[in-house]
């Protein structure tokens, strides 16, 4: 699949192309910050039409995140891109009023408030699927719905730390470890689109919508690995091994010759042997413990310092090369200048250009995978706050003196 970014701005009140796979699906999406919006992003990006809502007063935090523009959000830019922005109260009568007009014709609506915030504003799954019996609602929280923490304010980092995931991050002598970005937000985000997807291909069968409860603390914990069998059944509790693995080795970061940093994988068997071979250290291979993953690990010291002192005295390119020669596995450590630059995100378009009216030209992550016929495509970077109410709120008929009506109510 390739994407090509428009020569102009497009229009955010037309469709997606009707070949997206998702062309047709309205999703309503009223949360804030990341795993909600990320997913609501994630269905746009293949056509489908999101209707970003926020507070009139109190926009998406996500727009005063990170690194700004002469005043423009920058992480809002691809939070918010294939997405209407439209601005509403639900707390209000006005407000609650038009959500449920909304909801009566959308497919899907994203929430990320505390369990119970809709329903004191008489917006819960009872009042919405009332006016929709085919909507899905998923409903994105830290801790999920029920359950003695449902109440607690919840974010990615607790998630991080609750998973088991910083206990098992960092050096042996170090702390626990916390990822600089939103990691668990960006999995759950991941896992709640596959879940909205999930629900609407029973819908197909049922011709019901239903709720999508779906708890940060969760899919983190889901791709960890088997943990709580290992625990369950040998009582065992990984500790924190740095960048070595307790299943292979050697797998390891190493410093080449010219100050680079390069990453090294052996999960194969095949390929240990290869680096081993490249490295001028054949005769490991035939020791017992080189057998199996398992014993490699539990030699880690001599087999990192084998592929160490190896690339320690080559250069970063020299050092690829001969792994690529030899068919073993390596990649150079990047930060976001190399990225950019690497040949083989060029090949995938893994970063792309788009067109927006605030800023011009701006590169942004491409659509998540490549679909042979039925793409998917960035259609415009994050709108301005409240840029599409008017327009949104016309197409469900509200004549313009009833939107100025719902504007001087402070509604919209």
């Amino acid at each position: 699949m390739t994407v090509h970014a428009p020569a102009t701005p497009p229009d955010p009140t037309a469709a997606a192309h009707p070949a997206a796979p998702l062309h047709g699906l309205r999703v309503l999406d009223l949360a804030t910050l990341f795993a909600g919006p990320l997913a609501a992003m994630m269905l746009g990006d293949f056509g489908a039409d999101v209707v970003k809502v926020e507070h009139p007063r109190k926009p998406d935090p996500s727009r005063g995140h990170g690194p700004a523009k002469d005043g423009v959000g920058l992480w809002w830019k691809v939070l918010g891109r294939n997405k209407r922005a439209i601005t509403l109260d639900l707390s209000s009568p006005g407000g609650r009023d038009t959500l449920l007009a909304l909801a009566a014709d959308a497919d899907v609506i994203v929430e990320n408030f505390r369990p119970g915030t809709l329903e004191r504003w008489g917006l819960g799954w009872e009042e919405l699927s009332a006016v929709n019996p085919r909507l899905v609602l998923a409903r994105v929280t830290g801790f999920g719905q029920f359950g003695p923490y449902a109440h607690r304010p919840g974010f990615g980092t607790l998630a991080e730390a609750m998973s088991g995931f910083a206990a098992i991050t960092g050096e042996p002598d170090g702390p626990p470890t916390l990822p600089p970005f939103g990691l668990a937000d960006s999995i759950a985000a991941l896992a709640t689109a596959y879940a909205v997807m999930t629900a609407l291909t029973a819908r197909t069968t049922t011709g019901r919508g239903q709720v999508v409860d779906m708890a940060i603390i969760e899919p983190m914990l889901s791709v960890i690995g088997p943990h709580p069998l290992w625990y369950d059944q040998l009582g065992y509790v990984q500790p924190r091994t740095g960048n070595r693995s307790r299943n292979n080795a050697p797998r390891n970061t190493y410093r080449t010759a010219d100050g680079s940093w390069v990453a090294v994988s052996t999960s194969a068997q095949s390929i240990a042997e290869r680096v081993l071979r490249l490295v001028g250290r054949p005769e490991l291979i035939d020791e017992p413990w080189f057998a199996d993953g398992t014993g490699r690990a539990e030699h880690a010291d001599v087999l990192d310092e084998a592929v160490g002192a190896w690339i320690a005295r080559r250069t970063r390119d020299e050092a690829m090369a001969a792994f690529e020669k030899a068919e073993a596995a390596i990649a150079p450590v990047y930060d976001v200048r190399d990225v950019v630059e690497d040949p083989q995100y060029r090949a995938l378009r893994t970063v792309t250009e788009v067109e927006d009216p605030e800023l011009g030209t701006i590169k942004m992550q491409n659509v998540l995978f490549r679909l042979s016929e039925t793409p998917g495509a960035i259609r415009w970077a994050g709108r301005p706050h409240g840029a599409d109410t008017g327009a949104v709120l016309s197409e469900l008929g509200l004549t313009p003196a009833e939107i100025d009506a719902l504007r001087e109510q402070g509604a919209v």
